[in-house]
């Protein structure tokens, strides 16, 4: 079967020794989409090209991976939050699904009106998440930022003991967020798998 191809953003790092910036993605993300029929297409952050790179390959989705800070929390990252607006934009005007992961969906949500506040004990742990279907599992946790309130349209679907929000879904388009990294679980969590598999229509 002929995998999907979805855009996927990119975190910026600065080497300063090399006074070089570069665009990254962890190598996990490869073999979790490969798992789940899909195949990333990592988008430069140079928001001039976007357009073009979506109008020549035409993706079946939009993924806003996660790792860093947004522009407005102090990361050098203005590029990157230009990118992935016009990842959004072009996704919700064309009814592509969007996944967005951790700083994903810090840029989504605040975009769409949310505040984003700091939060404590949510870096390098594991924690429970309850979820609106009465289920509950452990995911792991990688921000100093969060949500203890969802845009007009969005509703609570997975929230953590400490009551800040870990995952949302809009009530008409097709847009997931979730604030742990399906990409770091080993082995890859099925039920996030499942969730990928629904989200981009790949489910055999």
């Amino acid at each position: 079967m002929t995998s999907r191809r979805v855009a996927i953003s990119q975190r910026v790092e600065f080497l300063k020794d090399r006074n070089e910036r570069r665009d990254s993605l962890d190598q996990r993300w490869s073999p979790l989409l490969a798992s789940c029929g899909l195949l990333p297409v990592p988008i430069p952050n140079a928001p001039d090209s976007t357009d073009a790179l979506l109008a020549e390959f035409d993706p079946a989705g939009v993924i806003l991976s996660g790792g860093g800070d947004l522009s407005s929390q102090g990361a050098d990252a203005a590029d990157r939050d230009a990118v992935e607006r016009k990842l959004v934009d072009w996704a919700r005007s064309q009814q592509r699904p969007i996944l967005a992961v951790c700083r994903g969906m810090q840029h989504l949500l605040t975009v769409l009106g949310a505040e984003l506040v700091a939060v404590t004990g949510h870096v390098a742990v594991m924690h429970p998440v309850r979820f609106a279907d009465g289920s509950e599992r452990a995911v792991n946790s990688f921000h100093n930022w969060g949500f203890r309130g969802v845009p007009v349209d969005f509703d609570v679907i997975g929230i953590a003991a400490d009551d800040t929000i870990e995952a949302a879904r809009h009530r008409r388009e097709p847009i997931l967020c979730v604030m742990w990294h399906p990409e770091r679980m080993s082995p890859f969590a099925p039920e996030d798998q499942d969730l990928l598999q629904k989200l981009f229509g790949t489910r055999a």
